[in-house]
């Protein structure tokens, strides 16, 4: 019953990264907003780290994927800082 709960946090919050990653793209798509691109590439960067998190803690816990979860969430940061400032260039 312990292992449940951690379990069940990972996967929702897997879930709603990639909800929100999908949700991004599709306003993306419907209205050519740069910022909506760049929001989107960054939750799924972060989503893809959520799945990391996932194998690391549950699946395969012998093997650290420690370097590979921060490279993520160092993507996930630069791919919207880059955005940020991409816009305001452009503006």
């Amino acid at each position: 019953m312990a292992e449940f709960f951690p379990t069940t946090v990972y996967l929702l919050c897997f879930a709603t990264s990639a909800a929100c990653a999908l949700l991004l793209a599709r306003s993306y798509f419907t209205s050519r907003a740069r910022l909506l691109l760049w929001s989107a590439v960054c939750f799924l960067f972060l989503a893809a780290n959520n799945l990391v998190v996932v194998v690391d803690m549950l699946l395969i816990p012998d093997i650290s994927f420690r370097v590979l979860r921060l490279v993520l969430a160092l993507a996930a940061v630069s791919v919207l800082l880059f955005g940020f400032v991409w816009d305001l260039e452009r503006d």
